[in-house]
């Protein structure tokens, strides 16, 4: 038999398993792009100074809102305000980088299953 002849490819040149493995990446994809989206819409808060610095992040790591205690900005300590809003949006990116983890872990090790 001649090479390649009767032996049905898929993806990447391997032989087909019917079309499944492309239908389960189909479906994952489908689902990462649903919880991608989600994420975007879902918000993380992080508070820092005693409630004095709030910063408000998605779950894709977009800066919604930061807000700052306005007796804060009367004692006119600018480094320290400077310090707290570092601080503030670290925090906010790594309980968003966390809840990313969350949603989208077990969808991870499904791909990782799969080989991809």
């Amino acid at each position: 038999m001649a090479k390649g002849k009767g032996i049905p490819r898929g993806f990447g040149g391997l032989p087909s398993q019917g079309g499944g493995m492309m239908n389960q990446i189909k479906r994952l994809q489908e689902q990462m792009e649903a919880l991608q989206a989600q994420l975007a819409e879902e918000t993380v808060t992080a508070s820092v100074g005693g409630g004095a610095v709030k910063v408000t992040m998605t779950g894709n790591q977009v800066c919604r809102e930061i807000e700052i205690d306005p007796d804060l900005i009367k004692e006119a300590d600018v480094e320290m305000l400077q310090d707290l809003l570092v601080s503030g949006v670290n925090l906010a990116l790594e309980q968003s980088r966390k809840l990313a983890e969350e949603r989208l872990g077990p969808l991870s090790a499904a791909l990782g299953n799969l080989g991809l």
